[in-house]
């Protein structure tokens, strides 16, 4: 079986201009200018790079784009302090916290900080919550991008199998939340697998729709989906490659040469996820605007 690769890259482009023509509709009406405040702390390669895309991303889109860059060994006081400049200032319309940070601050506790209503990262426990009822004021960015990424493949998730493997707070966990719901765009029955499942590919393999999302390069091979499944790989992963010059490669979750083969469906790492989760924050960042600006006619 041939595959079809669910390209994020372009999908991503095609939401992004949408979302630059809808700034521009917001600044004519209410001469206001989507604003987001990034907060990286310390030099992570990694994340300084996450940091730089976003920025880019959302200067493409037509939005404002501050980066707040702290030194790593910030007290968790000053950390806090500084979030809690950023929700008070009016001309900020989205904070996101770079994550993960140092070892010495109470993730948990920075994330509270935040305010919910800027939250466009969308993992504040308020956004959390209402999410679990179906009244979200934002998605998670990972997850909002992968169902985007099926609608606009054509997947309907609607009485879908959907197996998640992965129960992280920003990934697994609300998109189950997320496909499970009430709506057109969701109506799945979802399975989330963890390091203790017994049995996992036993889980696996009864997936129609397989999200990869455990951190760990190829976990998931050919022996271990269907035939005809899709698979979305939200793994990210450095494995050593000494024909690169940069002595490694990224990789997903998937051995997606094995895997490709088998499915009907299936995103690349990277080019996948990663483009279209940049883009659900850009469309947080306008909703968070439209909301503040008072503009009645928001689609969400």
């Amino acid at each position: 079986m041939s595959s079809k690769i669910i390209d994020g890259k372009n999908l991503a482009i095609q939401v992004r201009r949408e979302i630059k023509d809808a700034v521009n509709i917001l600044e004519s009406n209410y001469s206001v200018t989507p604003t987001l405040n990034v907060i990286l702390v310390g030099t992570d390669p990694p994340s300084m790079v996450y940091v730089r895309n976003k920025q880019i991303a959302a200067r493409k889109a037509g939005m404002n784009a501050k980066d707040i860059h702290l030194p790593e060994k910030i007290s968790q006081k000053d950390l806090i302090a500084t979030i809690e400049d950023v929700n008070t200032d009016h001309r900020v319309h989205g904070i996101l916290v770079q994550l993960p940070l140092p070892s010495h601050i109470d993730t948990g506790m920075v994330i509270d900080s935040i305010n919910p209503e800027k939250d466009v990262d969308g993992i504040h426990p308020m956004n959390i919550g209402r999410l679990s009822q179906g009244r979200q004021l934002f998605v998670p960015a990972t997850p909002a991008g992968i169902q985007r990424m099926l609608l606009l493949s054509g997947i309907n998730p609607i009485g879908q199998h959907v197996v998640i493997c992965g129960r992280s707070n920003i990934v697994g966990k609300p998109l189950a939340m997320l496909l499970s719901q009430e709506n057109p765009r969701a109506n799945s029955t979802v399975t989330v697998c963890h390091s203790k499942t017994r049995d996992i590919t036993n889980l696996t393999r009864q997936a129609d729709i397989l999200v990869a999302a455990i951190g760990n390069p190829l976990f998931i091979n050919a022996g271990m989906v269907k035939e005809g499944a899709v698979i979305i790989d939200v793994g990210i992963n450095r494995i050593d490659d000494r024909s690169r010059k940069s002595g490694y490669r990224l990789v997903g979750d998937v051995d997606f040469d094995s895997v490709s083969e088998k499915v009907s469906s299936i995103s690349p790492v990277p080019g996948g996820v990663g483009p279209m989760t940049i883009a659900m924050l850009l469309e947080n960042t306008l909703l968070a605007t439209r909301r503040a600006a008072g503009d009645l006619n928001i689609n969400h």
